[in-house]
């Protein structure tokens, strides 16, 4: 949930009886040590997760930024707006994070895209938190299942947001959460946590049953009053158009699902143009912030999973709403 989520929605949550979480891969090492202390502050000793992404940035090839320009020109002099003047960085788990961990001391680390190196991982076991990590398909459960790691969050095909696959580039495996849960299990003996379009404590139990311990949320979270969604976003999420998501790589250059707009329609879903993760989102920024000004999420990542965020009640009334009987 980087970008709609701090401090704010992992102590609404903590207090509700779940593990708040802080994605860290768009903040700074001294911002997050400030929404930690905010947690604490809060909270007292309830547990918190902090979050990385651990992917490998890729070079950028020649001429790969400006073929990806080339294919959104039209869209540069319809707003009137120069490309390639940056975007949200998306920092991948170095030193500088593991020192973060060392000192901040979590009670769980979370990844997205895999594992960090062993000298790292190394570190932040060494902490004392466990650490979690996201598998898409039964080949990539089987490989963290591997490393020895505390939790595998298995990542159903309904999960809106980055995709978390890291061992192949496409989205051959892939499936639907129940059905990916049932077939990881066969597999792996690392605990199982479910995540994606889990809105419903009816929801919340059938992953249960399939083989969970526990689950993980975010979309149904979006819209309530503690997340840090912007307007369009909300907008978008409360719209008629709500479901209608996809699997897009055009806002970032890596598979992510998200409510279809005018650049999903026009551009993708998936664009060969668009450069790897995270170069891809440069080149959208201009549009990005020229669309928003105009009250447009026509060029933003609406990120969401297929089933929405119908409500924007408080984060503890979602959560509360979502244990099964």
């Amino acid at each position: 949930m980087a970008g709609s989520a701090d401090s704010a929605l992992a102590i609404a949550v903590a207090k509700a009886g779940g593990l708040g979480a802080l994605a860290c891969a768009m903040l700074s090492a001294d911002r997050v040590a400030e929404e930690v202390a905010k947690f604490r502050l809060t909270t007292g000793d309830a547990p918190i997760n902090l979050n990385f992404f651990c992917h490998e940035s890729a070079p950028l090839s020649p001429g790969a930024e400006s073929r990806w320009q080339h294919r959104l020109r039209d869209y540069y002099e319809e707003f009137n707006v120069h490309p390639g003047d940056g975007g949200a960085a998306r920092k991948p788990f170095d030193d500088e994070a593991a020192d973060l961990v060392t000192s901040l001391r979590p009670d769980f680390v979370s990844f997205h895209f895999g594992l960090p190196d062993t000298s790292l991982l190394e570190r932040v076991r060494a902490s004392g938190a466990r650490v979690l990590s996201s598998a898409t398909t039964i080949d990539e459960a089987v490989w963290l299942d591997q490393q020895g790691i505390d939790g595998i969050i298995v990542q159903g095909l309904e999960a809106g947001g980055h995709r978390g696959q890291f061992l192949r580039d496409d989205l051959q495996g892939q499936a639907p959460l129940l059905e990916l849960l049932g077939a990881v299990r066969e597999h792996v003996s690392t605990p199982l946590i479910g995540a994606g379009g889990i809105d419903s404590h009816e929801r919340v139990r059938a992953v249960l049953d399939a083989g969970a311990i526990a689950v993980q949320v975010g979309t149904v979270l979006l819209r309530c009053p503690e997340a840090t969604t912007s307007d369009v976003h909300r907008a978008a999420l409360a719209g008629e158009h709500a479901s209608d998501t996809s699997i897009t790589n055009i806002f970032s250059g890596r598979p992510a699902r998200g409510i279809v707009n005018r650049a999903i329609r026009e551009i993708g879903p998936l664009a060969d143009e668009a450069p790897p993760f995270p170069w891809a989102a440069g080149a959208m920024a201009s549009l990005r912030r020229a669309a928003e000004a105009r009250g447009s999420g026509d060029f933003s990542p609406l990120w969401s999973g297929t089933r929405g965020a119908p409500a924007d009640a408080p984060a503890a009334e979602i959560i509360e709403s979502l244990l099964p009987d």
